[in-house]
């Protein structure tokens, strides 16, 4: 004879008590606290500025306190010269981007589908992609000037790389197998592009532009720094020369949170695009 043995919670406990917490709201406490930690770890560094200089560790115009940084970070979002230096770095900073992103991918894929000419090409690649970008400051300077064309040279060289070799990387990821089949069932040329080396090597390309959307960035302030090209590279220079350092520190500040931005947007559109892709659908479903 068997027993059956029945769970009845317990006088004053609800049902609803057992049913177990969803995995979501678990990830959504783990972003919370790691948003929470970052912004402790802000605050942590923050205060440590703030009394390095009365404390007279450094001097006041090496590193002046917190307050007075955030004073000046504040006059300058009321500045129109400030916005127009924003401006002028994201606008370089996307036409490089986009040209660099369009050309890595193009090259990639004939590279990474034309087994020969990767071949032919490995050794040059391999030898070019390790150049400094700012190694050619004198060679764009001397032919395009203190312009805008000399930083787009210098964020696109600098960013093409980096998309390129992702895009080499998923071409190669192909499965033979899978490309066999669709020729078998005499897919066209673009089918198997369209349908089969495509969506393979889409998360790679994603992860080159994110990786190059930062390299362009630092690359768009730092040509502007050295170059004397418009933007906050530039604004940052003019400020340092004048020793205006809280203004210094500030527009520092200002650059930290716009390349803060441009990697939420980019991992923003990474995600929409690859909203298809097993690891984001894993994560939308957890």
């Amino acid at each position: 004879m068997s027993t059956r043995l029945d769970v009845v919670p317990a006088v004053g406990v609800e049902a609803s008590a057992f049913t177990p917490v969803p995995r979501r709201r678990f990830r959504a406490r783990g972003r919370v606290t790691n948003v929470l930690l970052g912004c402790a770890g802000l605050l942590s560094v923050a205060l440590v500025a703030q009394f390095l200089a009365p404390l007279g560790i450094v001097r006041e115009q090496d590193l002046p306190p917190t307050t007075v940084i955030m004073a000046a970070l504040a006059g300058l979002l009321g500045e129109s010269t400030m916005w127009m230096a924003v401006y002028d770095t994201i606008y370089v900073w996307a036409i490089g981007l986009a040209v660099a992103s369009v050309a890595g991918v193009v090259v990639g894929i004939l590279l990474g589908s034309i087994e020969p000419l990767r071949r032919a090409t490995s050794s040059t690649v391999e030898f070019l992609r390790p150049i400094p970008s700012v190694a050619l400051v004198p060679l764009v300077v001397l032919v395009f000037g203190p312009r805008y064309e000399s930083a787009l040279v210098l964020v696109i060289y600098a960013a093409f790389w980096q998309v390129l070799v992702q895009t080499v990387y998923g071409v190669a990821d192909v499965d033979p197998v899978v490309a066999d089949t669709a020729r078998s069932y005499r897919f066209s040329r673009w089918g198997v592009m369209r349908y089969v080396i495509w969506p393979t090597a889409l998360p790679f390309v994603m992860t080159g532009i994110r990786l190059a959307a930062t390299v362009a960035l630092v690359l768009t302030v730092t040509a502007q720094l050295i170059i004397g090209t418009p933007g906050l590279g530039q604004s940052i220079a003019q400020a340092e020369s004048g020793g205006a350092n809280a203004r210094m520190y500030a527009l520092v500040l200002i650059t930290g949170l716009l390349g803060l931005a441009v990697n939420i947007v980019v991992r923003l559109v990474e995600k929409r695009v690859l909203a298809w892709h097993m690891s984001f659908r894993k994560d939308a479903s957890e």
